[in-house]
């Protein structure tokens, strides 16, 4: 069997030659053309090759009979088989150490780190043959979206996301990671706990000190990065943490509204899945600090290396903070709330009680409005127009002072009429009656 056609030996000149139906078909027709029963313009109709292949298929039909038909390669091994001793210690190597890879991810890990000399398609049809893994299937009636074109230069876009996954340990950990949409650079990528609002503000704030601020960040709509009640639609006052940080920043913020309308991140996840997971594995790696180490040192560069293309624009469009913004990060990426002052100049925060100094560079009245800053590294600062004030943390509650009231007793008040008064002229006669 060759190509999926059955061989028919036949014997010519007492040599058994095996020949395909093609084959067969084809010798008929030259064996026409030498008996002269149709033309060489039939023939290469019939067989549909050129008249000048037709004419050397008779020359090799005359000189060597039905052997001339048949290719000069059959049955002999071919120049570009793999050896037997590759193949061998291509499968063994692949079975101990990448049983789960797939053939192009172990194709380099034979070139990079084992030194074997393999192609990828050999790899492949190692691999199905040894029934390690099976091609996927094409999904048939599938609905694709119009491709979004990318952006023309580098930090005109960052797609940004997070992921949970068992990227190490047997737990589940947080993969923040920002995609340029314009070369598919990871530009940044940090395992956390979490996709809170501090690891999420101890990410940007790492990226901006380093590239700087991209034009915008295209994102989901995750309670993190956006308010979804429906109040907050025609309340523009009505937004994160998040949305206040980078609108302080100038840095634009779009929401998809599907999880394929950022399909560059996801698809990133999806690979990081496959790739990052295997690498973490094959270094023993079980701790989130080493990990990311293991990232922003190896695995970032060489996937970059890898997979990165070339922007249509030279320009890079991410732009360096300016001096007050570069000073001020610790308190744009700090979590910020409103407090009230109490009558005894404190003010409550998280179940503490603050003390509000009596000297301050601005006048603090009772009932002020103060914006308390939650910075990275857990540091409290309080801010009145623009200045910060002096505190200190109360050990506890501020105890209200007992004033002691002495009762005075009221003074009796006498009211004596005037001299002139008509009962004392009354009085003053009736004297004088007595009298005389």
């Amino acid at each position: 069997m060759i190509d999926g056609c059955k061989l028919t030996p036949i014997n010519m000149e007492k040599e058994l030659i095996t020949m395909t139906q093609k084959e067969l078909d084809k010798y008929e027709t030259i064996k026409r053309l030498i008996a002269e029963e149709i033309s060489v313009g039939d023939a290469a109709k019939q067989l549909n090759r050129s008249t000048r292949q037709v004419k050397r298929l008779r020359g090799k039909v005359r000189r060597e009979g039905a052997k001339g038909i048949v290719h000069g390669l059959r049955g002999k091994v071919g120049n570009r088989r793999t050896d037997p001793e590759i193949w061998n210690k291509a499968k063994k190597t692949i079975l101990a150490k990448y049983p789960d890879f797939g053939p192009t991810f172990a194709y380099e890990k034979l070139i990079e780190k084992e030194g074997v000399k393999i192609g990828e398609g050999t790899v492949r049809n190692l691999m199905i043959a040894e029934n390690i893994w099976k091609p996927k299937r094409r999904k048939q009636n599938q609905q694709y979206r119009r491709q979004r074109e990318r952006k023309e230069c580098f930090g005109e876009m960052e797609q940004f996301d997070g992921c949970y996954h068992i990227w190490f340990g047997g737990f589940e950990t947080c993969l923040l990671a920002s995609i340029d949409d314009a070369t598919g650079r990871i530009v940044r990528a940090v395992f956390t706990d979490s996709e809170s609002v501090i690891n999420v503000f101890k990410f940007w704030k790492g990226y901006i000190e380093a590239p700087g601020k991209p034009v915008a960040i295209y994102l989901d709509k995750f309670s993190t990065y956006k308010i979804n009640h429906k109040n907050a639609k025609d309340n523009s006052e009505m937004i994160t943490q998040f949305q206040r940080a980078c609108k302080e920043l100038d840095i634009a913020l779009i929401c998809a509204n599907s999880p394929q309308a950022k399909g560059r991140i996801e698809r990133l996840f999806k690979t990081l899945q496959d790739r990052l997971v295997k690498e973490l594995r094959l270094r023993g790696i079980g701790d989130i600090a080493v990990a990311n180490k293991f990232l922003e040192v190896e695995f970032i560069p060489d996937f970059n290396q890898r997979f990165a293309v070339v922007a249509k624009g030279k320009n890079d469009l991410h732009r360096k903070p300016d001096g007050a913004q570069l000073a001020n990060l610790d308190a744009i990426f700090s979590i910020q709330s409103q407090r009230k002052v109490q009558n005894d100049f404190t003010v409550r925060f998280k179940n503490q009680w603050i003390q509000i100094a009596k000297e301050q560079i601005v006048t603090v009245c009772r009932k002020d409005s103060v914006l308390i800053e939650e910075r990275l590294d857990g540091a409290l600062a309080i801010r009145l127009r623009n200045k910060y004030l002096n505190f200190k943390i109360l050990p506890e509650k501020p105890q209200k002072s007992k004033q002691i009231i002495t009762a005075i007793p009221a003074k009796r008040i006498v009211n004596c009429p005037p001299a002139n008064h008509p009962w004392r002229k009354q009085i003053a006669a009736e004297i004088a009656k007595i009298a005389c």
